[in-house]
Order: structure tokens, then C-alpha cells, then sequence
């Protein structure tokens, strides 16, 4: 399945239509969690949760039994909810890729986000079984292979996104891809209320991805310090390294850095990688130092934009309103 620019109605055009705002809670490592997921569908947007956060085995199963018995639940209850959207790792170090895989065919989710690497390899299958493949790329070259495999969708990593991150400006990248794709377009980066929502849609996006904005949830997995500090913090406060995201440039908070005891200063752009463990659930025995995830948090510039830890659906809340104003006052002109 390809796509060349057109007019045509595409078959995903139903579902973002159910959306209550067009946003994805965008998939982050430990943050996004069963909980996180099932409050962002109940919301009315599209939940995800990256495939690596369950870590025990049959864990992954666990967690989309648990997700879709939450969501069944609350339609027999009255309520319209919103699909969750798996996000699938496809880098080879990803050892459980088939496994995962075979998990999300089974459950069929309506999207699957792929990320770190070309989704070639488990697209056919995805497509076989109905599902749609939305692509994370960071470059308009990268959007062209994606493209060429045939994924139906593309996020757009741009400078400002939390953790592993883009360099292109949002404006420049969105309408490189969009003058030569007419699948689903997402951008991610810098995003954190409804008008920048509704900015991404006259740009040509069909969705924002907010990671940031949903750190500080009370239904999100991130430490209570963590959510506080996603508060605390600004833009200014986000530091671009490419040392602790196994090599890949990432937006972190220095404001976590610091309190690992590390220097910021140490750990920029074209640093010494670190060495530190991941900290990730089930990755080893406790070891002495600072690790990645669990101590060194990542988070974008949209940080200025969260002034408050609240619940997702009073996050939802907020954004609807916003994205409405915004909305209002540009038909208003």
C-alpha cells in the first residue's frame, strides 16, 4: 500500500473523525503504562505505550488484554472511546520483536507506530492482518523510505520533541512530507495545548503527539519527582545530547541530569556516550550510579506549556477548550 499525493478518502479519515481533539499520547519508555493508556482512550484520543515497557514474559499480553477489557468495559457503559495505538520498537537490539509482534497481530489494534528503523520487516504481516503502520522518521530522506516499504502513516520527529528527537523545523518538514504524501501525517515536538494543536492542522498534520504534556498525570508511570520537575522546568531548561540515548540525539531535562550528579556540560551533542545502565524493569541487578530512564529523564520544549500535574481527561479538558478558542478565532478573522 502507497501513497501519492491526492484527494481520496483514506480509510483511517473515519476514526481520527470520532477523535474529541487529534492528538496522540505519544508512546514514552516506563511513562506510558496500562493506566496512561486506558484514561487517554476514555478521553477521546489515541493512547499508545511502547511494546518494550511490559518486560516480564507474556507481560505484553497481559497489558493489551487489560487495555481492551478497560475500553469494552467503558463503551457497555455508554461511553465513546478512542483506539489504542501500540508502538512497536524495530531496531534489530529489539531481541522480542517477533514476539511483540505476534502479540499485536493477535489483539489487531487498528495502528501500529513503528519506531528506530524501517518498519519493512514486520509491515507485511501488519498489513495482512488489517492493521495500519504509522512510521516515526526523522528526516524527509527517512519519510521517503518509509514511504517506498508503503507505511500509511508518518510522525515527524522535529527539533524541540522529547527524548529521541528531530532537528527540522516543524513548518519546513511538515510541508516537505505533505507535498508528496496524503496518508496520515503526525508531527511530534513542542506541542502542549490546543492551539498549538490546531497550528499542526492548518500546517497540513492530521494529529499532534504530546508526550510531555501527559509526563505529568497522576495516571502516568513517571516518579512523583519526575511529574514535579516536568512542572518546574522550561524550555531553556531542555539539554540536547546525543551521550544518553544509546548514541541517538535526545531532549533531556538538566534539571535530572544534575540531580544524578552529573555535569550537564559533560554530556552535549557530540559527547563520550554513557555507560550507566538503562534502569529499565527486569533490565539486571541494582548497580551504583545514575540510570537512563529511571534517573535521567527525558521531556521536549513544550515543558513551558505544563504548569500543573492533573488527570488526563481534565488535560483533555484543557486542550479541547484551547483548541476550540483557537478554532473560533480563526474563523472568527
Amino acid at each position: 500500500m502507497t501513497h501519492a499525493l491526492g484527494t481520496s478518502p483514506r480509510p483511517i479519515d473515519s476514526l481520527l473523525a470520532r477523535l474529541r481533539v487529534p492528538v496522540i499520547s505519544a508512546p514514552m519508555l516506563i511513562v506510558s503504562g496500562p493506566e496512561l493508556v486506558i484514561a487517554a482512550c476514555r478521553a477521546g484520543i489515541l493512547g499508545s505505550f511502547p511494546t518494550a515497557n511490559p518486560r516480564g514474559e507474556g507481560e505484553l499480553e497481559q497489558w493489551l488484554t487489560r487495555i481492551e477489557d478497560a475500553l469494552a468495559q467503558a463503551q457497555d457503559s455508554g461511553e465513546a472511546t478512542a483506539p489504542y495505538v501500540p508502538n512497536l520498537i524495530v531496531h534489530k537490539s529489539n531481541t522480542r520483536l517477533d514476539s511483540d509482534l505476534a502479540a499485536i497481530i493477535a489483539h489487531r489494534p487498528p495502528v501500529v507506530i513503528t519506531s528506530v528503523g524501517s518498519p519493512a520487516h514486520v509491515l507485511p504481516a501488519l498489513h495482512d492482518a488489517g492493521i495500519e503502520v504509522w512510521a516515526d522518521v526523522a528526516s524527509v530522506k527517512h519519510a521517503e523510505r518509509a514511504m517506498a516499504v508503503g507505511v500509511d502513516g508518518l510522525i515527524l520527529l522535529t527539533a524541540g520533541a522529547g527524548g529521541q528527537t528531530g532537528y527540522a523545523n516543524p513548518f519546513s518538514f511538515v510541508r516537505a512530507v505533505r507535498a508528496m504524501f496524503d496518508g496520515v501525517v503526525v508531527v511530534s515536538g513542542g506541542q502542549a495545548d490546543g492551539w498549538s494543536l490546531w497550528a499542526a492542522q492548518a500546517l497540513g498534520c492530521d494529529l499532534g503527539y504530546m508526550g510531555t504534556r501527559f509526563i505529568a498525570t497522576h495516571e502516568s508511570n513517571a516518579q512523583p519527582e519526575q511529574r514535579q520537575m516536568i512542572v518546574d522546568s522550561e524550555l531553556d531548561d531542555i539539554h540536547l545530547t546525543n551521550a544518553l540515548g544509546n548514541g541517538l540525539q535526545t531532549n533531556m531535562m538538566r534539571k535530572s541530569i544534575v540531580a544524578a550528579g552529573l555535569d550537564p556540560a559533560d554530556y552535549g551533542v557530540e559527547a563520550r556516550p554513557f555507560t550507566g545502565m538503562s534502569g529499565l524493569p527486569g533490565d539486571g541487578e541494582p548497580a551504583p550510579g545514575p540510570k537512563r530512564y529511571r534517573d535521567l529523564w527525558s521531556a521536549g520544549h513544550s515543558v513551558s506549556g505544563v504548569k500543573e500535574i492533573l488527570s488526563v481527561a481534565e488535560v483533555v479538558d484543557r486542550l479541547a477548550a484551547e483548541y476550540e478558542e483557537a478554532r473560533s478565532r480563526t474563523f472568527a478573522r
